[in-house]
């Protein structure tokens, strides 16, 4: 039995001709490959290293000299906590959710981070032990606050329940990561690889800012337009160029987008090569592909939202101009713009800028974001459902004032994604403006 194990499991890391040996297998309860290749081959996994500490990322330690590449393999490797097997194909997936919308209307969002075999056949639900359901909770208890934040805009459920999208994605194929198994981080924290999975889904995401590739190639979301399969391959190509994509259309519309890598060492801290699809998988037509907008109606204005990584949108219109309908709060630092302000409140100068909707008050206008109204509580602006009555809040001179005041400030200027809480008047060190972008 044994024996019959330990094949298995060296023909299981031959994974760049696995196609003739593994078969399509989406098994909910039974091991994969790679698990029994753990138990048969045991202590020639050469485990070696491992993480530490709060921030998982940059901790994982394992020592891979020499690492190979995904699906390129030649000999078997022992050690899958540095090479990806079976799953060698890592998929970085998008969606482009309009029934009903999900996301910013001016960007996909994320579906997933995938592991197939190097064939187009994947394991799906590798560890049912690990099929972790409270994906916020284990985020926030290892300090990742600034990744759910993020997950919370752009891994989004199109019926709302985020959380048990972000399960099924864990459960499914985050269990099947060869490179994610607990024995493979030294003095290892429960379920820190979970960590792990999310970030590098986001950062990988982050690398593929989907929709405005489509744009700068004039694809852009139409009532009106369709488009070509293989104009949309070529605006994608532009930016990783020699590969292409998988497009996934519903009834004729563009929907999903499949970004393909094989891995040289460990998904953690491995190096992502861009390479073709591991199959034939695309389902959109070659011609007349419609391109829906998000709203329902035209192509969303430009600058509605930012992708992380980007700067803050500028104002397209007089700042404070009116404080009404619906706009973004632009912080600027001694007459520079210098961030915005996100849904409940706080600042920061990387993201998203979140949409506030200003509404007439007989003492000015109130505030309110989609994480409820606006106020300030304990001396600080917050938006949440905790405020139940909303500030009226005036302009002054084209800025945003509470009590008459328009000066607001901060213990320290905020930096990329890293919020700094906003307090009504000049008492902290950190002094700045708030302006109105209507959008």
């Amino acid at each position: 039995m044994l024996d019959s194990f330990v094949q298995a499991a060296q023909e299981g890391v031959h994974n760049a001709a696995v196609s003739s040996i593994i078969p399509s297998i989406q098994s909910t309860a039974m091991p994969s490959l790679r698990t029994l290749s753990k138990f048969a081959l045991g202590g020639a996994q050469a485990l070696l290293g491992g993480g530490g500490g709060q921030r998982v990322m940059a901790d994982f330690t394992q020592s891979c000299p020499m690492p190979q590449l995904s699906c390129h393999n030649t000999t078997v490797v022992e050690n899958l906590c540095c090479f990806n097997a079976p799953g060698g194909q890592i998929l970085q997936t998008q969606f482009w959710d309009t029934a009903p919308a999900t996301g910013p209307d001016d960007s996909w969002t994320i579906h997933g981070l995938w592991p197939d075999h190097c064939d187009g056949t994947y394991d799906a639900n590798c560890d049912p032990s690990r099929g972790y359901t409270n994906i916020s909770a284990i985020l926030n208890s290892f300090g990742a606050t600034d990744l759910l934040s993020y997950m919370s805009t752009y891994w989004k459920d199109y019926q709302g329940d985020d959380e048990s999208f972000w399960y099924h994605e864990w459960a499914k194929h985050g269990t099947c990561i060869s490179t994610l198994e607990p024995d493979c981080y030294n003095d290892y924290k429960p379920t820190e690889e979970v960590v792990d999975f999310f970030q590098k889904a986001v950062d990988l995401y982050k690398t593929l800012p989907s929709y405005e590739w489509l744009k700068a190639a004039g694809i852009t979301p139409s009532t009106s337009k369709t488009y070509t399969f293989a104009a949309i391959q070529s605006a994608l190509a532009v930016n990783r160029p020699g590969v292409q994509v998988t497009l996934g259309c519903k009834s004729g519309s563009l929907n999903e987008i499949w970004y393909h890598y094989d891995v040289r060492g460990p998904l953690q801290t491995g190096e992502f090569v861009a390479t073709d699809p591991d199959g034939t998988k695309s389902s959109c037509p070659q011609t007349g592909i419609k391109y829906v907008p998000k709203n329902g109606g035209s192509t969303p204005p430009p600058g509605t939202t930012t992708t992380a990584g980007s700067p803050a949108p500028t104002s397209t219109s007089a700042p404070g101009t009116p404080f009404s309908g619906r706009g973004f709060l632009n912080v600027a630092v001694n007459g520079a713009n210098k961030g915005c302000i996100i849904g409940k409140g706080a600042w920061y100068t990387t993201g998203t800028c979140a949409t506030f909707t200003a509404t007439s008050a007989s003492s000015g206008f109130t505030l309110s974001s989609s994480k409820g109204n606006c106020g300030i509580v304990a001396g600080a602006l917050s938006c949440d459902a905790s405020v139940t009555s909303g500030t009226g809040f005036t302009s002054v001179n084209g800025n945003l004032a509470a009590g008459g005041n328009a000066n607001w400030s901060a213990d320290k200027v905020a930096s990329g994604s890293t919020q700094q809480t906003v307090y009504a008047g000049g008492d902290h060190s950190q002094t700045f403006t708030i302006s109105w972008q209507s959008v």
